[in-house]
This record gives C-alpha cells, sequence and structure tokens, in this order.
C-alpha cells in the first residue's frame, strides 16, 4: 500500500516538472528528473500496475516486430 502512495507522489512530481519550458531546466534539473524517473520505475516494477504497464509494451512491441516481417 505504501509503495502506490510513494509512487502516485512521485508520478504527480514528474508530471510537474515536465510541464515546464525545455528552455528553463539546467542540467542539474534534468539529472534530478530522471532520477525520479528511474525510483519511479523501480517502485512500479513488482506491482500490478507494472506489471499492466509491462504487459502493454510487449504487446506494443510484438506488434512492431510482427508489422516489420
Amino acid at each position: 500500500m505504501l509503495t502506490i502512495n510513494v509512487a502516485v507522489l512521485l508520478t504527480v512530481i514528474v508530471v510537474l516538472r515536465l510541464r515546464r519550458r525545455t528552455q528553463a531546466r539546467s542540467r542539474n534539473d534534468e539529472k534530478t528528473t530522471v532520477a525520479i524517473v528511474l525510483v519511479l520505475g523501480v517502485l512500479l516494477a513488482p506491482t500490478a500496475v507494472g506489471r499492466s504497464i509491462l504487459d502493454v509494451v510487449d504487446q506494443l512491441a510484438s506488434g512492431v516486430s510482427q508489422a516489420g516481417r
């Protein structure tokens, strides 16, 4: 339960940070955003939401690879 709440908080932070204009970001700001996104990925991976996202990405990748044949 706690993992989902932290993941939701990090998702909100990422969305707010990404809404800013690209020109207004410093290199440290970009590194911080990347670190937050990585932590969010680690928190989501073992959850049901993470498995669902993995399934969707897997289906998309399979469809693209089949379309390329």
